[in-house]
């Protein structure tokens, strides 16, 4: 069954839960048009997330009267298009790609390269932006991207807003790359607490980030709005998996199925899933890895080690297969590290509450998740190393689908008033007219 066979108009209702709101933007006009650009490392036929969601984005500001421009790079991670066009223009927003190629985009040292490589090709655009008279939305894809716009603001008096997907060099940190008192990391702060006090606006994903944010500045109180990532729930509709093909195919129907969908970096706690796996192997339980990160090899070793049998690994899926491996499970999993849950904010934790199925969130016993999770009522959290406590929920809800069900609806309720593309795209708007006011 194909998705726009199942398509329901559901309500877009506000939220009091998300912090920057604004109700009455499309349909308006202003007497100063908006004119955006883009700067973003990954953008379709990219599968990277970000540039997934920077997609969607633009196109709701498009339908909202922007005119975009987004400057990207040329795929490093797409499935069948290595070149991807060098212009396209898709209603209001026109996408200009670097001519330059990823190299080994896998490896750490080709990331880094490439990074630097857009970076120098994108100080150009950010001079054709200025004399467009364009306020500049600088990602953090590569991390060092909102430095580019300091200095063109610096030379020329560039406007720029940054979107902060990550907190480096934090995450750098935290994952014992540098030392806290290291001369790299305190250079790097430095900097940041110039890029942000110059920036127009600041961007961050949740309440948590935003914490993070202010401790490091926190004379940029007025500047940070906390607008979460989203889900487009007329894309990834409830399927259930008697009439899911992806759910055959990979002779999922008859088992209770617990999927992990996304990247399986070292910012993501595998280990405590891992061990709940352990536990449960000997039940007729499916655990199934969709897609792909630092430790998918590691998890693939440990788990041939340990003779698990009930674990599937898949590699990521291109996103028209999304509706059905996203609804090809009973279980949705999401997971933080200890020590990260002020630092990056999972967004396919939108898609799982769109899919609506109930979610198990495994993060640290203070992350802004477990408010979340609790005012959706779609599931429940758990501290980092608590398999035994995950895998007694999976148990309980493999024996009471009805919970299950109630779970999932309630999870796609509560992203359908607060998280959908139109919702958050109004919060973005709002942020965008003040940088230029």
């Amino acid at each position: 069954m194909k998705p726009s066979d199942r398509l329901k108009k559901t309500p877009q209702v506000s939220s009091d839960f998300l912090e920057v709101q604004d109700h009455n933007l499309i349909g308006i006009e202003y007497p100063i048009p908006i004119n955006l650009s883009v700067i973003t490392q990954f953008f379709p036929p990219d599968y990277a997330a970000t540039g997934q969601l920077i997609e969607e984005l633009v196109r709701q500001l498009g339908l909202q009267g922007v005119n975009v421009e987004v400057f990207t790079g040329q795929p490093g991670y797409a499935f069948q298009t290595p070149i991807a066009p060098a212009v396209e223009q898709l209603g209001r927003v026109r996408i200009k790609r670097s001519r330059i190629a990823n190299l080994c985009p896998q490896r750490i040292r080709g990331k880094a390269i490439n990074g630097v490589l857009f970076c120098l090709r994108s100080g150009l655009h950010l001079l054709k932006a200025y004399r467009q008279r364009n306020v500049v939305l600088l990602t953090t894809a590569p991390p060092f991207l909102p430095v580019l716009g300091y200095i063109a603001h610096l030379l020329f008096g560039l406007s720029y807003v940054c979107l902060l997907y990550d907190l480096y060099p934090d995450i750098a940190v935290e994952l014992g790359v540098v030392p806290e008192q290291h001369w790299l990391t305190r250079i790097w702060r430095a900097i940041n607490r110039r890029v942000w006090r110059r920036a127009k606006g600041i961007i961050v994903l949740s309440s948590d980030m935003k914490q993070r944010v202010l401790a490091t500045c926190p004379d940029i109180a007025d500047k940070v709005s906390v607008i979460h990532s989203w889900s487009d729930p007329k894309q990834i509709l409830p399927i259930a998996k008697q009439e899911n093909w992806f759910a055959h195919q990979h002779q999922l129907v008859d088992r209770f199925t617990v999927l992990y969908s996304g990247n399986m970096g070292r910012c993501h706690d595998i280990d405590t899933i891992l061990e709940a796996a352990v536990q449960l192997k000997d039940e007729p339980i499916q655990f199934v890895f969709i897609g792909g990160g630092a430790q998918r090899d590691l998890i693939l070793e440990q788990a041939e080690q340990m003779g698990l049998h009930n674990l599937l690994f898949l590699p990521y899926q291109d996103k028209r297969v999304l509706p059905y491996s996203l609804t090809a499970c009973d279980l949705s999993l999401v997971s933080v590290s200890p020590g990260m849950q002020d630092l990056v904010a999972p967004s396919k934790l939108y898609s799982a509450l769109s899919a609506g199925r109930p979610i198990a969130v495994v993060c640290p016993q203070h992350s802004y998740l477990n408010q979340l999770i609790a005012n959706a009522n779609c599931g429940t959290t758990f501290e980092n190393g608590d398999s035994q406590g995950l895998a007694k929920f999976i148990r309980f809800l493999s024996a009471d689908p009805q919970l299950s069900e109630r779970m999932g609806r309630a999870g796609r309720r509560y992203l359908q008033t607060n998280f959908t593309p139109e919702t958050i795209a109004r919060q973005y708007f709002r942020v965008l007219r003040r940088a230029i006011s």
